[in-house]
């Protein structure tokens, strides 16, 4: 599998697919569009961006959920062990350390045995130009929080939050500095 988010989450029919940080919809949208026949989830704090969403969904002719709420608590409010797979795309970087784990741990209890997660956010900035660019990130959304992805911290983390198979299926270059794709799984029954 390679491509972008979209292709490493290969939605299927029948799946409960969660999108952890949903904004506005954008990424909710377009698991349906590619797989009208899942269960689509998006789960995002404001509500003034999920009005958004639900009208991109609306204006796709899409069927999307949407669930106020924040990542960290996505499993309390849609159960544990539910999802078939879990996304989320550039939330991780904007978050202080212990809500990163926080978020990562729930995506782990909201998937169920061996769920699919994939992690789209800033990663390690490998060349000097990434670094650059990605200041403009680290001005905006705090030098620490956003320092640790740019370290290459974030797939020890996954780890350290039980998520299993943690590993990095590509980089995107962007104006802004370079994203990681990380696809993991959350722990097979009994594990």
């Amino acid at each position: 599998m390679a491509g972008g988010p979209l292709d490493l989450l290969d939605p299927v029919a029948g799946e409960l697919i969660v999108d952890i940080g949903a904004g506005t919809g954008s990424q909710a949208v377009a698991i349906k569009v590619r797989c009208p026949a899942a269960r689509v989830v998006g789960v995002d704090p404001d509500p003034a961006v999920l009005r958004i969403a639900r009208a991109k969904a609306d204006a796709a002719g899409v069927e999307v959920e949407w669930l106020e709420g924040y990542g960290d608590q996505a499993d309390r409010r849609l159960g544990a062990g539910v999802a078939d797979k879990v996304i989320s795309s550039l939330v991780l970087h904007q978050c202080d350390v212990p809500v990163k784990a926080e978020i990562l741990k729930a995506m782990v209890r909201l998937g169920r045995p061996n769920a699919r997660v994939v992690v789209a956010d800033y990663g390690l900035q490998r060349t000097l130009l990434m670094r650059l660019l990605f200041r403009q990130v680290q001005a905006l959304d705090g030098w620490e929080r956003t320092g640790f992805n740019a370290k290459g911290q974030l797939p020890q983390l996954m780890t350290e939050a039980g998520l299993v198979g943690v590993a990095e299926h590509g980089v995107i270059p962007t104006p802004t500095g370079s994203i990681s794709l990380y696809v993991a799984a959350t722990p097979g029954a009994g594990g």
